[in-house]
């Protein structure tokens, strides 16, 4: 979704800042936001999603007896996080389109989004798209911003308590307590950036909402362009931080772009690395989920009937 967001939103904000025309006109102004909106809600149930596992993992038995995760399952909750997102960021397409602005010096007409719900729309679903923009403010601050960041908080005390001194402590000399530690590390730092990428956004929808009479028009289109870049930077900076903290995910990442530099061919040189690289992922832990190590098998002697 971060992809998304900057493949997609970061041009059309640029195209329209650049010529002041709207590049695919009012469908951009519903499209746009209703994506950035979706970009916050799956980062935050993704959050909450990382914490529960994270204590879901400090809290079990020893790593070897917990089960493999399905694909099924992952699949199943990642359905539930993007669709949830969408699901809520619906009103999101109803709340804006596009208006026309004549410049009273120049006479140049400028397109921009304005945050004003259709006449044309059902007296009942007008009705609600009027009470989402009214809370839209406390909306935002409490779902997007005070979810994630609390419940992480939370999470990581609560693990720390559950392991206590002493079994934390025997913990991180093996190399099982590492990877938990680095895991905890990344949870930690995709929420330190997604605080400080969405504080300024709330900050200024705060400040809009009990003084917007005082502002004007080329103020609050600064404050919204800026908001929208914060945005953009927490997209950009979100995929780089997973790939250099996560290494089981980053290994994977440069051997996929090695393999397809290469046209994996089928030389000895390339399926040996291939090999040990995948040795490699398989006997570190996981960002999703808990790969039990298995012990290898004896190694049998050379020459031996028995």
């Amino acid at each position: 979704w971060d992809f998304l967001i900057l493949f997609f939103c970061l041009p059309v904000v640029i195209f329209n800042e650049i010529t002041k025309k709207r590049l695919l006109g009012d469908a951009s102004c519903r499209i746009v936001p209703f994506m950035e909106v979706s970009s916050l809600g799956v980062t935050t149930f993704s959050l909450c999603a990382l914490g529960i596992d994270r204590f879901h993992a400090a809290t079990s038995p020893q790593a070897s007896t917990r089960p493999i995760e399905q694909c099924q399952s992952i699949i199943a909750k990642l359905a539930v996080i993007w669709v949830g997102s969408m699901t809520l960021s619906v009103p999101e397409i109803l709340l804006w389109q596009l208006a026309q602005d004549a410049s009273p010096v120049s006479g140049v007409v400028t397109e921009y989004c304005a945050m004003k719900p259709s006449s044309n729309l059902p007296e009942s679903i007008y009705s609600l798209v009027l009470t989402y923009q009214n809370a839209r403010m406390w909306w935002y601050f409490g779902c997007y911003f005070c979810l994630p960041v609390l419940f992480t908080v939370s999470c990581q005390l609560v693990t720390r308590r559950i392991r206590g001194t002493d079994k934390k402590s025997e913990c991180r000399a093996t190399k099982h307590g590492q990877c938990e530690g680095h895991l905890n590390c990344t949870i930690i730092a995709l929420t330190v950036i997604y605080g400080l990428c969405t504080t300024p956004e709330n900050v200024c929808n705060i400040v809009v909402a009990y003084m917007s009479p005082d502002m004007s028009k080329q103020t609050l289109d600064l404050l919204n362009l800026i908001n929208q870049f914060f945005l953009f930077f927490k997209c950009s900076v979100t995929p780089v931080l997973l790939l250099c903290l996560c290494r089981p995910l980053g290994q994977a990442f440069m051997d996929c772009c090695c393999c397809c530099c290469e046209g994996c061919g089928p030389d000895g040189t390339s399926s040996e690395s291939s090999a040990d690289s995948k040795l490699k992922t398989e006997m570190s832990s996981s960002i999703f989920f808990d790969k039990p190590r298995e012990t290898p098998p004896p190694l049998l002697a050379l020459g031996t009937p028995c």
